[in-house]
């Protein structure tokens, strides 16, 4: 490769991550304008430890939770931003709470289930990649990459052990209370299971950076001590797994530009 190309390329780079730490440091300097106004407790030391490596940081989270909601009386469904919360708990429900939280029902209550979803904002392609690898193997396998043009790249952790259920019409409660308990249960179990993979995300995910850590520290030493390894490195920066990647193709997070289509590179397990 042309030296002068060389250094343009590695001039784009330290563009990029310049303007990467400039998004990460206006992300996590604003603040948390959800409804609880805070991070999970099940997720704290999962998005702690995103937050304070430099080639991520966390743009929006849920642990998951059971809801009931209260939409209008018009047969267009539910949406969250125009009904009303009569239950949001992150922890497993009791039926008593439920019984008492449909009381207050006037319209089309949905009771809901939604597990961990977690956004993150990736500083290159790869780093996503290998995000992505672990959320899938720890049983997030919704999970799936974005890459935006002014070269964003979001991964979004999910996963389909969702539920949602109608219990009542204009206020009337259609189902029985035996059946209430029973959603209630099933509603519980797939809680614990949501939070059993919260933790094995968290432990693979401790252990993926560990040996990104000691492969990183090991190619620094083998290329200081064998220069000529270096610069025979060096030559092919553009290859990754004998594929080439264009810088150019990036996609724009959830937060950011909503006119921006983007491109969706929502990569996925061969047996999804």
């Amino acid at each position: 490769m042309p030296k002068w190309r060389a250094r343009t390329l590695n001039s784009s780079r330290m563009d990029r991550s310049a303007e990467f730490k400039k998004w990460k440091a206006q992300c996590l300097s604003k603040a948390d304008l959800s409804r609880k106004g805070s991070v999970d407790e099940d997720v704290i030391e999962l998005v702690q430890l995103l937050n304070a490596r430099e080639q991520f940081f966390t743009t929006s989270s849920c642990a998951g939770r059971i809801l009931l909601l209260d939409g209008g009386i018009n047969g267009l469904g539910v949406q969250k931003q125009n009904c009303c919360w009569l239950l949001v708990t992150h922890i497993p429900c009791v039926k008593d709470d439920m019984m008492v939280a449909l009381k207050k029902a006037n319209g089309d209550a949905v009771f809901k289930f939604e597990p961990f979803v977690l956004h993150v904002q990736c500083r290159q392609l790869q780093d996503a990649q290998m995000l992505h690898s672990v959320a899938v193997d720890s049983g997030f396998r919704n999970s799936g990459i974005t890459v935006g043009k002014r070269g964003k790249i979001m991964l979004a952790v999910r996963s389909t052990h969702g539920l949602e259920v109608p219990l009542s019409h204009k206020g009337k409660l259609m189902v029985t209370e035996e059946y209430v308990e029973f959603l209630l249960n099933i509603a519980n179990q797939k809680m614990e299971e949501n939070k059993k993979r919260i933790e094995r995300f968290y432990n693979c995910l401790q252990l993926a950076l560990e040996r990104e850590t000691i492969t990183y520290s090991h190619t620094k030493i083998k290329e200081k001590n064998n220069p000529f390894c270096a610069h025979k490195k060096k030559r092919n920066p553009e290859k990754l797994h004998g594929k080439c990647i264009p810088e150019e193709n990036d996609k724009e997070p959830e937060n950011d530009d909503d006119n921006d289509p983007g491109i969706n590179v929502a990569i996925f397990p061969k047996d999804y």
